[in-house]
């Protein structure tokens, strides 16, 4: 079940933000997590650092994310593809990030994968988005989930397309961090406004 936890500041929010003595997860968990994003460059960001989670924490990634952005030019896609074999050592000698060849030269494959959706017209934002549900969300018995049909469906199109370190659960945290699912905890603070703006930019592209 998702659950709360007071802070020091007297805000609820999300348990797991409040969990470990680490301030970033607070501000990370006030400041975007479950906010809608349609942005290409930080749509892929966040897909590849989910990526690079895979068998670690997100807390791990998150100190990393300077590095990372450092690392990766700021993933920006169109750098990110153009990235070589000398590009892959450099990354494998940099202690600032997770030094895992498959994932560096997944997110190298994926930004070239994004490069090709652009190219034949298709956002990635546009394919996100379509998986986003629409009801209301319920409190009435909130569980956590690792996956759902919707991630299950995305991994698929993903894949079909070229992109790697996308499997279901991967995507199910992505679509939470990105906005597209609001899995804020019932009384977390945040969880109003994180659907006000989902639905807002669900309206917009509607």
């Amino acid at each position: 079940m998702l659950e709360t936890a007071l802070g020091d500041d007297a805000r609820l929010r999300c348990a797991w933000c409040e969990a470990l003595d680490f301030p970033e997860y607070r501000r990370y968990h006030d400041e975007e997590w479950g906010f809608a994003v349609g942005d290409e460059t930080r749509l892929f960001e966040k897909l590849c650092l989910e990526g690079f989670q895979a068998g670690l924490s997100w807390r791990t990634i998150l100190a990393k994310r300077p590095a990372f952005r450092a690392a990766f030019a700021g993933f920006d896609p169109v750098r990110v593809a153009a990235f070589d074999e000398v590009d892959v050592q450099r990354l494998l000698r940099d202690a600032g990030i997770v030094r895992h060849r498959g994932k560096i030269e997944a997110t190298i494959g994926n930004a070239r994968a994004l490069q090709a959706m652009h190219a034949g017209g298709e956002r990635l934002a546009d394919l996100v988005w379509a998986h986003a549900e629409t009801g209301e969300p319920s409190e009435a018995e909130p569980v956590v989930r690792a996956e759902s049909p919707a991630s299950k469906q995305l991994s698929k199109a993903l894949k079909a397309r070229g992109w790697r370190f996308v499997g279901p659960t991967t995507v199910y945290a992505f679509l939470q961090s990105m906005g597209v699912v609001n899995d804020h905890a019932p009384g977390c603070h945040a969880r109003a406004e994180a659907e006000r703006l989902r639905r807002r930019f669900l309206e917009s592209r509607s």
